[in-house]
């Protein structure tokens, strides 16, 4: 990710362009004000510290970088020991993109939207991603239950 394919004045939300190594496709998308204020956070975190340790020269433009700008080439260790201080067990970085899929579910998000967000080619790829909560699933029976009473 390059803060140069980020616009954050782009319709009052954002913009950002992502290389897909996986699948060697460029995607883009709006950006969530979540998202929007924790890069902008970021970008304003980055700039501190490089004020602070005298960092002049940035090698290139990537979001997530040492502070010289670097590329970071595994953070492996980072994420294990970030799991380890939040009391979190067994779960692993690419469980983030099931846990996006399931709560754009549960938020209202059908497949073929929740397929075109997460960048799938493939819609059962994405039924693979979405997983629903109990009480999801008997909301859901309620409501059609109350459809089949409406029809009474």
């Amino acid at each position: 990710m390059k803060w140069s394919k980020i616009d954050f004045d782009y319709n009052g939300n954002g913009l950002i362009t992502l290389f897909r190594t996986k699948t060697k496709r460029e995607r883009t998308d709006t950006l969530m004000p979540r998202t929007k204020q924790a890069l902008l956070d970021w970008r304003d975190h980055l700039k501190w510290m490089r004020h602070r340790t005298n960092v002049i020269n940035i090698k290139t433009d990537f979001v997530f970088c040492h502070l010289d700008g670097s590329p970071i080439k595994n953070f492996n260790k980072a994420w294990w020991r970030s799991l380890e201080i939040a009391g979190i067990q067994d779960f692993h970085f690419h469980d983030l993109r099931h846990t996006f899929c399931s709560n754009l579910i549960l938020s209202g998000a059908g497949l073929k939207d929740v397929k075109e967000m997460i960048g799938h080619k493939d819609i059962a790829m994405t039924d693979r991603y979405s997983h629903l909560t109990d009480e999801h699933k008997n909301n859901r029976q309620n409501l059609l239950a109350e459809h089949y009473e409406s029809k009474n």
